[in-house]
C-alpha cells in the first residue's frame, strides 16, 4: 500500500529528501507515486505538517 499527501501539504521538500525510492513528485501540493512506493513510511515520519499517511 502506497502513502498519500493530503491537502495539509505546503510543499516544503522534507519528504521528498527523506524519500528512499525518489517516489514523491513535486508541485504545489507533493505527490506520491504508488508505483514507486515502496511503503517504508519515512516520508510520513519526516513530514512536519502529518501530512502523509498510509493510502486506503
Amino acid at each position: 500500500m502506497a502513502y498519500k499527501i493530503s491537502d495539509d501539504c505546503v510543499a516544503c521538500g522534507t519528504c521528498k529528501s527523506a524519500c528512499p525510492s525518489d517516489a514523491i513528485i513535486e508541485g504545489d501540493i507533493y505527490r506520491i507515486d504508488p508505483d514507486v512506493c515502496v511503503d517504508c513510511g519515512t516520508c510520513a515520519d519526516a513530514c512536519p505538517m502529518g501530512a502523509i499517511s498510509p493510502a486506503e
